[in-house]
């Protein structure tokens, strides 16, 4: 009796060798339907666009409103948009400077 006599001829199996699986192809039939799928959604998109809006449903009160939201928005806008990058940082660090320093960390000796 050698040495060699009771070796394993199979290929060691690993825990995370047992878990191989192949990828499954897609078949033509799923793309089918994902086409009739983006069909159906053009097709709703177009009928929303051609009914009238709510807007006729809508009070004064509510159409002053959006008025006034998409104007303090615009401004907004303009306002973003007039000052470069490097001027809103000078603006930032002017505005922390200005802070009080309440997080430093205070004083601990008491000769000094």
């Amino acid at each position: 009796m050698s040495e060699y006599e009771y070796v394993e001829k199979t290929p060691l199996r690993l825990k995370s060798d047992s878990g191989i699986k192949k990828k499954k192809k897609k078949n033509k039939s799923e793309k089918k339907l994902l086409e009739q799928v983006s069909k159906v959604a053009e097709v709703a998109e177009e009928e929303k666009q051609t009914k009238p809006t709510e807007q006729l449903k809508q009070t004064k009160a509510e159409l002053a409103f959006q008025k006034m939201q998409e104007k303090m928005q615009k401004e907004r806008i303009l306002q973003k948009a007039s000052m470069t990058h490097k001027q809103r940082v000078e603006e930032f660090n002017r505005h922390l400077d200005s802070l009080t320093e309440h997080f430093d960390i205070p004083k601990v000796s008491w000769t000094k």
